[in-house]
């Protein structure tokens, strides 16, 4: 395994949207990657295949404490969301910045998981918010995108001061 380099703001690969992985077996090497780049941060609790230069749609989440119980989620989509949420939101991608963001309170999520099976992830808790946050990075969107433009800005600047 190997730990990969996360792309920060203002990378334009982080605009690139991923596309649909069609060989899982292909990608097993990839996947233990991302799962070890993740738990190389010292609070990333989810990570995508974007922030890390590739367009294979995958992501991995873990939100547990002692951080072994990875989530890995490939060809992630929200086919059902609801409500609203406002929480504050930080990223391995925009390091030393966070702000409040407004999300869907429930989603409803289906992917293969890393065998290639289908399945499905219906959840209103703090997991709901990381499933958005992390498959808008294979859309190319990064949290900033949902804040004023103001916002970005101080975002983008206090990145440059950080790296």
């Amino acid at each position: 395994m190997a730990v990969l380099d996360i792309l920060t703001i203002p990378d334009e690969r982080l605009k690139r949207k991923a596309q649909p992985v069609k060989d899982i077996e292909a990608i097993q090497g990839f996947i233990d990657d991302l799962i070890e780049t993740m738990y190389h941060t010292d609070d990333g609790i989810g990570l995508a295949s974007t922030q890390v230069g590739s367009t294979d749609a995958v992501i991995v989440i873990d939100l547990s404490e002692t951080r072994d119980q990875p989530l890995v989620l490939v060809n992630p989509e929200i086919v059902e969301k609801s409500g609203e949420y406002v929480g504050e939101e930080g990223c391995l991608s925009i390091p030393g910045y966070r702000a409040k963001v407004t999300r869907f309170e429930k989603v409803k999520v289906t992917a293969l998981d890393r065998q290639g099976k289908a399945i499905e992830i219906e959840t209103d808790d703090f997991l709901a918010i990381v499933l958005q946050h992390e498959i808008d990075h294979l859309h190319g969107k990064v949290f900033i995108e949902h804040l004023s433009t103001l916002k970005q800005q101080i975002a983008l600047k206090k990145v440059r001061k950080y790296a």
